[in-house]
């Protein structure tokens, strides 16, 4: 190209795709293989020893996905990605990476319900443990470390109630203690937010959301910032020792900048499996080529419902951090000048069966338990995303009994407001 720094429109189309060698194809082929054919004997020897890059197999490793990779480490400013096949199992491949049986990490007690229900119970299964912290207190952090403390994990803005984290300041905290801080961007995407600039070494992504945009393909996708040192401590041996499944390659020495990506790749999805099928990787490449146009729309709607939200005489209060009234608002202001994302949520008069109705009531919104569509989603967390916590849990994740959860979509926002009139009038 002729700039070396191309702008963030240009890299959401551009970045990670080229012209089909062979046939000219202009949009990125779906490479819809199992496996792929070696050059001859040495060549097989050296893709799987680490010796060479390249295609063995499609649950390690395809074009289509390669080219997602390559386009979601361009838009975060990352050094490598490794596309899988849902946010779920893009942190699990993380901690996998990280952790080993009897190790911890802290985690903030704002997060979307799943990751909690992932985080508190599933992981147990590993001999891994979280500890909890507020996200709005980095010194709740640092006091739930030991020596076996390996990572600290937060969202850049906080699912459901739409809060922006000092993402710089927890950051401070794992420098200090000498671990990586994780980031799921997924709520922001890197058009709002840029974890990697403010201090995160790895970001998280459900694919599903944001970046692919229009609620029709899952994925998800881890991004190497490639600046933690894995060797230093000693305490990321997955990274820093040995590996026998390689013939004693030592990652971070062999890969530097991208280990950790590789290290997910061929010690975790290699033998774990979560592969994202090279359809949904082309589905959600093309979705990332509007990232922008969508995001700032999102953005838009979303600030104009949540005035008029704020107005309304059924309606309790209003999160949403764009609202210069918000308590988060300097945060948004500092992280997303750009805007406060598509998603946040409000609290019905009336409680939990006051939000059902609401809910049930609407009609232009769809009840569903996504985020990050074209079209405007609505859920009631309490009954349906955090069901499984305690209320007591509910409340401290901000999906209390009242709360109703809007992921605002690109209609037109006279349209949007009035589905919303008419579902709260519907109210008794």
């Amino acid at each position: 190209m002729a700039t070396n720094n191309p702008g963030f429109s240009t890299l959401a189309v551009h970045a990670g795709a080229a012209p089909d060698p062979t046939t000219g194809a202009r949009a990125t082929p779906i490479y819809q293989t199992t496996s792929f054919v070696f050059n001859d004997a040495d060549h097989a020897a050296a893709l799987f020893g680490l010796q060479q890059f390249g295609n063995i197999y499609t649950r390690i490793m395809n074009p289509t996905q390669a080219a997602l990779e390559e386009r979601v480490a361009a838009l975060e400013g990352g050094t490598a990605a490794l596309a899988v096949a849902s946010g779920h199992a893009a942190q699990m491949l993380a901690f996998h990476t990280l952790m080993q049986p009897g190790d911890n990490f802290v985690a903030a007690r704002k997060l979307y319900g799943g990751s909690i229900n992932q985080f508190g119970h599933a992981f147990k299964n590993f001999g891994w443990e979280v500890r909890w912290a507020d996200p709005a207190d980095p010194a709740t952090f640092d006091a739930q470390f030991d020596d076996r403390t390996k990572a600290i994990f937060i969202e850049s803005l906080a699912n459901p109630g739409g809060t922006f984290v000092d993402i710089a300041a927890i950051a401070e905290v794992a420098r200090r203690r000498g671990v990586p801080l994780i980031v799921d961007n997924t709520m922001a995407s890197p058009y709002l937010v840029r974890p990697l600039e403010h201090g995160a070494d790895i970001v998280i992504h459900s694919l599903t959301k944001f970046l692919g945009g229009h609620g029709n393909s899952m994925g998800g996708i881890l991004v190497d910032g490639g600046t933690f040192d894995w060797s230093a401590s000693g305490n990321y041996p997955m990274l820093s020792e040995p590996r026998p499944e390689y013939a004693g390659v030592e990652l971070h020495k062999t890969f530097g900048n991208i280990a950790f990506a590789i290290g997910a790749r061929v010690l975790g999805l290699r033998d774990l499996g979560p592969a994202i099928s090279p359809f949904n990787a082309f589905m959600i490449l093309t979705g990332i080529e509007t990232l922008p146009l969508r995001m700032q729309k999102h953005c838009d709607n979303a600030l104009a419902v949540a005035k008029w939200l704020k107005t309304h005489p059924k309606v309790a209060w209003v999160n949403y951090a764009g609202l210069d009234d918000d308590a988060n608002h300097g945060l948004q202001q500092r992280y997303s000048p750009k805007g406060a994302g598509a998603v946040f949520t409000f609290g019905v008069k009336g409680g939990y069966e006051a939000g059902k109705t609401f809910v049930e009531s609407l009609q232009l919104f769809s009840h569903l338990a996504n985020i990050g569509d074209t079209r405007s989603l609505v859920i009631h967390p309490a009954s349906t995303t955090h069901r499984q916590l305690t209320e007591e849990q509910q409340i401290a994740a901000g999906a209390g009994p009242d709360v109703v959860r809007l992921s605002i979509g690109i209609e037109d926002s006279g349209d949007i407001i009035a589905d919303l009139d008419q579902a709260l009038a519907a109210i008794q």
